[in-house]
């Protein structure tokens, strides 16, 4: 061979990699386009499934910028939209810039004729947080920094046994372990109960009502639920507790994609409570615009309202909310009409992504007392 056809053939060789290079560039781009299409478009028909794998960027106080992975499975039993309700199975990992990382695990499952209900999450994390202390007038200035690793596994099994109501058994394990303060040894917060680590599994009865049909965007509906759970060491818990609680949700369709929205939440618990199980005021779905946990204690009750545009009128994927919010926590529940009660409020941008799921992300901006707090999650907040 000489070596005019060896050039030949290494130019050659070198010009079909690089062609095929960029026509697995293309088919590459293009996949990315088709996907990004169908993500944005909903083009798949409402009676069948729909699996969605997407980057996530979020934000709140409690983790600044968050960067995930989320896979969303959304289907109606039998594929029967007419007559089943929307499920949702949800699986969210993510890393943020505190140095936060987990996985969650969400789902609100109907059966077929909605026979069975599920309805549960996993929490699996490493989560520093900030830790203020016990009770409604707990100081800001009192601040400090939890670190620790966490698990969670709450799940409903519940039985219909009348229209929209199911009766079923609760399960709720906690566990907190490799705790620290970053104030150890300084702060009495090291002094709490559970402060070295905790772990404790809740069993109990509970009763929902529930006639939403699509639980990430409800627009005419309601939801109550009243369970009541008992930790004890007979059956690995290592603290003895119980608690009461209560949600009642309400929604209402005011005109054409307008909706009132209004939640009561509340809880009572009774014995030996660690303070990671302690009822919290806070966070991003009753509270926005308080730090998760900014006010805690044994007892606990907040209400909200908010008004949906969903859409705005003259827009198709665009729509917003306007909310406010008052709760308080106290150590007796006879004590909680004297405690200090903590207000929000605030406005919310959507964006529908899902049309044929009615489906929305959402971007909340609270403002409170203390400050203010910034959202952006998929789905409503209640």
């Amino acid at each position: 061979m000489t070596m005019k056809n060896i050039l030949l053939i290494t130019v050659f060789t070198i010009t079909n990699a690089a062609l095929q290079a960029q026509s697995d560039s293309l088919t590459f781009k293009k996949k990315v386009y088709n996907y990004a299409y169908r993500f944005l478009n909903d083009s798949v028909d409402a009676g069948k499934p729909k699996f969605l794998l997407y980057p996530v960027v979020a934000y709140s106080p409690e983790t600044s910028l968050e960067l995930g992975f989320s896979g969303l499975y959304l289907y109606n039993a039998k594929g029967d939209y007419i007559n089943n309700r929307l499920s949702e199975i949800q699986v969210f990992t993510f890393y943020t810039l505190k140095q936060q990382y987990g996985a969650w695990f969400d789902h609100f499952i109907y059966g077929d004729r909605d026979n069975w209900f599920f309805l549960g999450r996993l929490r699996f994390q490493r989560f520093p947080l900030f830790y203020y202390g016990l009770g409604p007038e707990a100081r800001k200035e009192d601040e400090t920094v939890l670190n620790a690793d966490y698990t969670l596994i709450k799940e409903r099994v519940l039985r219909k046994v009348a229209t929209d109501l199911f009766v079923g058994l609760e399960i709720d394990y906690q566990r907190l372990y490799n705790v620290s303060f970053a104030d150890e040894g300084e702060h009495p917060h090291t002094m709490i109960r559970g402060a070295d680590g905790t772990s404790n599994l809740g069993l109990g009865v509970g009763i929902v009502f529930d006639n939403r049909k699509n639980a990430l965007n409800v627009r005419q509906g309601a939801f109550a639920e009243l369970a009541y759970i008992h930790y004890d060491n007979v059956w690995g818990s290592e603290y003895g507790f119980n608690t009461v609680q209560a949600d009642l949700r309400l929604f209402k369709t005011i005109r054409q994609n307008q909706v009132l929205a209004f939640q009561a939440i509340g809880s009572s618990m009774r014995g030996d409570v660690p303070f990671n199980q302690y009822a919290q005021l806070g966070g991003d779905s009753h509270g926005r615009g308080y730090y998760t946990g900014r006010f805690r204690d044994k007892n606990y009750f907040s209400s909200q309202v908010e008004y949906r545009w969903l859409p705005f009128r003259g827009s198709k994927r665009f729509g917003g909310v306007a909310f406010a919010s008052i709760g308080t926590v106290a150590p007796e529940a006879s004590m909680l009409a004297e405690k200090q009660w903590h207000p929000a409020a605030g406005l919310g941008l959507r964006f529908l992504v899902f049309p044929k799921k009615d489906i929305f992300i959402r971007a909340d901006f609270a403002l409170t007392p203390e400050g203010n707090g910034i959202y952006l999650y998929t789905g409503e907040a209640f």
